[in-house]
């Protein structure tokens, strides 16, 4: 697309979003009704194809829309709220998903009818993701899946799920694997909080007994579970790693913000190890808005895994620093009590709640050591390390 047909198109497409707003008040309407023709009108996420929430233009484009409405204060759709939905779900229903599928879930995703959360790892089955044993076994028209999920971000306030399990133990582990998409509501699903070092409950451990998920919820073919799931994981890594912000987002903003604040607090070295960390969190900074661009022409890629490796040193080391530039004022923390959260708020709690919820970003996602295999494997070539379990089925593995 040449600078002239971009302009054109650009100019086109603000004139769409206000005629938009001209036919429709959202002043005067429900706020679930204008989302809805939001998304009718393909303006809930312009790079979608038309008649799923899009209009088949560049994603850089979607900005544009969101800031035209924005101005007009114009409801969004609480983005936050459904992050793993918004951010992995519906690129994955997109690529695999039947036309049936895509009109059944994309749309009340986007709206916010539907929270979604991600029912993949397992106590014995984390960075190892193919040793999933959650077993799902066919009886007629449906998928009958027993089980244990573990580490689930937002289950306690989700109504669908999309869920990785083995339907077939007689082949190697990555080739007997199977992708849903799972009520949370079903009959079966038990979800129960797990606490953890910043005293609240984000995640979630859940058990499956007997839940029926019928077979139009498998998304992609039977056995094709590993593909699917990847593409998942891809789109993971790049929403957590990806960034968005601007110049000083992220920790290193908070961090940088406590150093002018408090000269008198600043030791020897403290200023070229701030530098160091501003100048790396600017440089992935502009190497994600690279890797959205080329997300603009198709699949994320295991670029998104470095992106996420370094969003994971980048908030450790700065939430260590700002908790060293602090002192004991550092080591007040707000509130111990056990709660479950909506959403997660990096940034905009006190220091002690940053630095141990940093802990956890070089984990979830892909844990850091993962994420490196990827990077040597996939990005830079690398030869692969042996792997014993090649060629062996799932169910004659040692466990």
């Amino acid at each position: 697309m040449t600078t002239t047909d971009a302009r054109t198109v650009g100019e086109d497409l603000r004139q769409r979003v206000a005629d938009f707003l001209a036919e429709h008040d959202h002043t005067t309407m429900d706020r679930l009704d204008f989302l809805r023709a939001r998304y009718d009108a393909g303006l809930a996420w312009v790079n979608f194809p038309e008649g799923h929430g899009g209009l088949g233009l560049p994603r850089a484009l979607q900005g544009q829309v969101d800031a035209q409405l924005a101005a007009a204060g114009a409801p969004d759709n609480n983005p936050r709220g459904n992050g793993i939905g918004l951010g992995m779900a519906a690129p994955t229903i997109l690529a695999f998903g039947t036309e049936e599928q895509k009109k059944k879930f994309l749309r009340p995703l986007w709206t916010g009818e539907q929270v979604w959360c991600q029912l993949f790892s397992e106590p014995g089955a984390g960075s190892d993701l193919a040793a999933v044993s959650t077993r799902a076994v066919r009886e007629g028209g449906d998928w009958v899946v027993n089980g244990q999920k573990v580490w689930t971000s937002s289950a306690h306030k989700a109504q669908m799920a999309i869920l990785v399990a083995r339907t077939n133990p007689e082949v190697s582990k990555h080739a007997g694997l199977s992708y849903f998409l799972c009520n949370m509501d079903a009959p079966g699903v038990d979800v129960r909080p797990l606490r953890q070092i910043t005293g609240e409950a984000e995640f979630n451990e859940v058990f499956l007994t007997d839940v029926h998920i019928p077979d139009s919820q498998r998304l992609g073919d039977e056995g094709q579970g590993w593909r699917v799931a990847t593409a998942t994981l891809n789109n993971e890594r790049v929403a957590i790693g990806g960034g968005g912000g601007g110049r000083e987002s992220g920790m290193v903003g908070v961090l940088a913000k406590s150093w002018r604040e408090h000269p008198e607090r600043r030791g020897v070295g403290q200023h070229d190890k701030l530098l160091r960390l501003w100048v790396d969190n600017e440089v992935a900074r502009m190497t994600g808005q690279r890797l959205r661009q080329k997300l603009a022409a198709g699949e994320p890629g295991p670029e998104g895994s470095a992106m996420k490796l370094t969003f994971a040193r980048i908030a450790q080391e700065a939430s260590g620093m700002e908790l060293e530039l602090l002192g004991e004022e550092g080591l007040r923390a707000s509130d111990w009590t056990m709660k479950r959260p909506q959403h997660v708020d990096f940034t905009g709690r006190d220091a002690v709640y940053r630095y141990l919820r940093a802990k956890g970003n070089s984990i979830e996602g892909g844990t850091s050591e993962i994420l490196r295999n990827v990077i040597s494997e996939r990005v830079l070539g690398l030869p692969s390390e042996p792997r014993v379990d090649t060629g062996i089925a799932w169910k004659d593995l040692p466990r």
